[in-house]
């Protein structure tokens, strides 16, 4: 997920820096209806704000949900980030959008509000299986080969985050809040299919806003830098928060 974090410009609204959570802040137990309910559910947090996981065998259930995801993503990666990645029809897309992946969509009366996608890291799909060990393939500019400090993961308990973002749409005190149902639901859903820890690109200040979501997680590639964003490869736990 490169460009995901930046101090400066637009780049700051996609993944926000998140100062540590205060002593004794537990935020999992703020979202205790959303760690029990199965794999689709779109659980209200707050009234408004909704959570769905979508997959191609249930994507003709919500309707044109997933249609405006893809066009949320264009928004943000070509038409705010300046990714050079592959648009049709105001929607963006690239290789990993298959049928092995699952999109967490977070919404809020139809208004897409952030999301993320989650890959196995046993998928294959012509000479593609997920983006990290893609890179490290040297299939991926301008993510380095040495992306990782290990050989990458092929395991059915492990799957790969990407596309990670939070809208513009999200105003500043809202955003830890959006943030913090992403990364819950991106942690159900991987527990629902077997995964016992995720991996992807993230801010290298990732230790400070996993830590307020309290998800244990180590480095797992050097720090590198795209397009003035600060990046690093990242394992985490999703079991820990499913209690």
């Amino acid at each position: 997920m490169p460009g995901a974090i930046d101090h400066s410009g637009s780049k700051s609204w996609v993944f926000p820096e998140l100062e540590p959570a205060a002593p004794g802040t537990v935020v999992s137990r703020h979202f205790p209806d959303l760690l029990r309910k199965p794999d689709g559910f779109a659980p209200e947090t707050d009234g408004r704000v909704r959570a769905t996981t979508i997959s191609f065998r249930t994507m003709s259930q919500y309707g044109d949900l997933l249609v405006s995801f893809m066009e949320a993503r264009k928004r943000v990666f070509i038409d705010q980030l300046n990714w050079d990645v592959p648009m049709v029809d105001g929607m963006e897309f690239d290789q990993y959008d298959t049928p092995f992946a699952k999109w967490v969509v977070i919404h809020e009366f139809g208004q897409i509000l952030g999301g993320v996608r989650l890959m196995p890291t046993t998928s294959r799909c012509g000479i593609y299986s997920y983006m990290l060990r893609d890179a490290q393939l040297g299939l991926l500019d301008p993510i380095p080969r040495d992306v990782l400090f290990l050989d990458a993961p092929v395991d059915p308990k492990v799957w790969e985050a990407s596309r990670l973002f939070i809208t513009e749409e999200v105003t500043a005190s809202r955003r830890a809040h959006v943030q913090g149902v992403l990364m819950q639901q991106m942690t159900v859903t991987a527990s629902e299919v077997g995964a016992t820890h995720v991996i992807g690109i993230v801010p290298a200040v990732f230790s400070r806003w996993l830590r307020r979501l309290e998800l244990a997680a180590v480095p797992v590639g050097r720090r590198f830098q795209i397009d003035g964003t600060r990046s690093q490869a990242a394992l985490f736990k999703v079991t820990q928060t499913l209690h």
